[in-house]
């Protein structure tokens, strides 16, 4: 008797790490998943951005009533290195005007220069159609910041993901306006946002609509930019000088549920792109926001699954961003349901893969 007890312990054990083992199929390479923060003075959240500087990292986001209220202002918070917990949330950037007037501000991006400089580009104005480029500078890591300054007319500044540094030291910026439809376009800025020069728009709202373009390297020296979209699809775009001139929008074989994307070119030249992996129901432009998903890629064009951060049903987890520090890990930030901003860490070096076919992301 006892001998069959021991054989039926042992079976039950192989079969609960077997049931573990499927369940942690979609998380493995995750180091660290934790919350910015879990009280803050705002009602609701979105958009977030993250950057590593010299003394550690920073995330932002805009936070206030709900979005698109008048009181939505640009958050932020650091984690310096050798802390083991985020800094308690600060407003940075309000859309107050001179004359008293209030507009509501949006899609914070962080970028930081090869000098140590760190810019907050943010939007203000009632509604992504009319809103206008911002821009704040920081040389203490977000400690304190310049006056707020205006961009050029007609210059938005990276609309929602990370701007590249190209070789030849202009900054790339993937912006876009929906102002006549969705069109996509690209400024560049020689000296970090004193000057700017716009290309595009390189579409129509006729075949396609994009917005919020995430730019890749690759080793043949194309850059490659992947967009949101109401088609259904992630969209893509490819460019072979410099982000000079670029081509038509195209379909991926990746479907979007008109959400926002982020992607990054890591330094062993994959590309990691964090999404919904959500085709909209019923022939529709938009879909849910669950499960948001990580997928890698040699060449911009195969991609395999990689991770599922999140899947909790008629919840929203969006709106994604994503780097990869000094140390090789990879950082992402997202919405979690318009309530907190989640950070996670992965080893890119540790991530199982399964070919994605058709969209369909794989059963395991």
């Amino acid at each position: 008797m006892r001998k069959i007890l021991i054989i039926l312990f042992a079976a039950s054990m192989g079969l609960m790490g077997c049931q573990s083992k499927k369940q942690n199929r979609w998380k493995t390479g995750i180091v660290k998943d934790e919350f910015i923060f879990k009280k803050a003075p705002f009602q609701a959240c979105h958009a977030s951005t993250i950057v590593e500087t010299k003394h550690g990292l920073m995330a932002a986001w805009f936070g206030g009533k709900a979005e698109g209220n008048p009181n939505v202002g640009i958050w932020m918070s650091r984690k310096d290195n050798g802390t083991s917990k985020w800094s308690t949330p600060v407003e940075v950037a309000t859309g107050k005007q001179k004359d008293g007037k209030e507009y509501p501000c949006w899609n914070p991006v962080l970028y930081y220069t090869p000098h140590g400089k760190t810019l907050l580009f943010y939007k203000v104005g009632p509604h992504p159609a009319s809103w206008w480029g911002m821009l704040r500078t920081s040389n203490d890591d977000g400690k304190t910041w310049s006056g707020p300054k205006k961009l050029p007319k007609g210059i938005l500044g990276p609309i929602k993901d990370k701007p590249v540094l190209l070789k030849n030291g202009d900054l790339l910026c993937g912006s876009s306006t929906e102002n006549h439809g969705w069109q996509v376009h690209f400024e560049l800025t020689p000296d970090f946002g004193k000057t700017w020069k716009k290309v595009g728009p390189i579409n129509t709202a006729k075949t396609f609509n994009a917005i919020q373009p995430t730019i890749l390297f690759h080793k043949d020296g194309r850059l490659q930019a992947l967009c949101r979209s109401k088609n259904r699809a992630i969209l893509q775009t490819w460019s072979s000088d410099n982000g000079k001139t670029w081509s038509k929008l195209t379909k991926t074989n990746l479907p979007n549920n008109d959400s926002g994307i982020d992607a990054i070119t890591l330094k062993d030249g994959r590309q990691l792109l964090v999404y919904n992996n959500v085709l909209p129901p019923d022939h529709k432009a938009n879909g849910p926001r669950s499960p948001l998903n990580v997928a890698v890629s040699k060449d911009g064009k195969t991609w395999y699954a990689a991770l599922v951060l999140e899947n909790t049903p008629n919840k929203e987890f969006s709106y994604p961003a994503v780097i990869q520090t000094h140390d090789g890990l990879v950082h992402m930030v997202y919405t979690w349901k318009r309530k907190r901003i989640k950070h996670v860490v992965i080893d890119p070096s540790k991530l199982q893969l399964t070919k994605i076919i058709n969209g369909k992301w794989p059963a395991n």
